[in-house]
């Protein structure tokens, strides 16, 4: 069965911290794989961000696809902006919005997603929570809204590494899983930020797993 909650074909992505650093500039790399018994979708993303304002950061995104000849190929555009609403530790909780619009390179086909975000430190736990409401429309898909949900409760065991458990849900998709991510910080601002999960569909039987990798270069 394949399940399509967003107009890549993706339900397992980023999760998002409503973090932004006056002035960060980076570089982002991501890679997604998802497997079940009837297909493999593989999707690229690189990127380039940049927090214009001490709270507003604006990212573009080349979108790559796999095709039917296993050649990769410019399938779409993104752009994102993130804004911090509140300062990390100012309240019981830290909170953010992210907007991003998507365009497919050959079609007139959009996807518009708004996403609240939350994060809460426990101890030496992070809990972080997104939820998107998203918009779809065009000329070869039919026009409709949808909601994607995503969990991250990670443990900061060191910088570098941080394990986690992930919860994702979209339409007729649930999945959940493990996950890393980590932080080598160099000099200054500039770091390198590295993020894994493994994701396992548990709302239906069948293969549908999901491997997603993303990593950043901050200057």
């Amino acid at each position: 069965m394949i399940t399509k909650v967003s107009a890549d074909g993706m339900v397992v992505d980023k999760v998002y911290h409503p973090y932004v650093t006056a002035n960060e500039r980076e570089f982002e790399w991501r890679f997604m794989s998802s497997q079940t018994d009837e297909f493999n979708l593989l999707t690229q993303r690189f990127g380039y961000g940049h927090a214009f304002w001490e709270t507003v950061a604006l990212e573009f995104y080349a979108i790559g696809t796999r095709n039917e000849q296993n050649d990769f190929e410019l399938s779409g555009y993104e752009i994102e902006t993130r804004w911090m609403m509140t300062q990390q530790g100012q309240y019981w909780a830290d909170w953010g919005w992210v907007l991003e619009l998507e365009k497919q390179d050959a079609k007139d086909n959009y996807e518009a997603s708004l996403g609240l975000l939350f994060e809460k430190e426990l101890g030496r736990t992070s809990l972080t929570l997104n939820l998107f409401a998203i918009r779809e429309w065009g000329e070869s898909i039919e026009s409709e809204w949808e909601s994607e949900f995503r969990l991250q409760y990670r443990y900061r065991y060191l910088p570098e590494i941080q394990p986690s458990i992930e919860i994702y849900a979209g339409e007729d998709f649930i999945g959940i899983g493990p996950g890393f991510m980590g932080v080598y910080r160099i000099e200054g601002q500039k770091q390198i930020k590295w993020d894994a999960g493994f994701i396992t569909e548990i709302a239906h039987s069948g293969k549908n797993h999901t491997f997603r990798f993303a990593i950043e270069y901050e200057f």
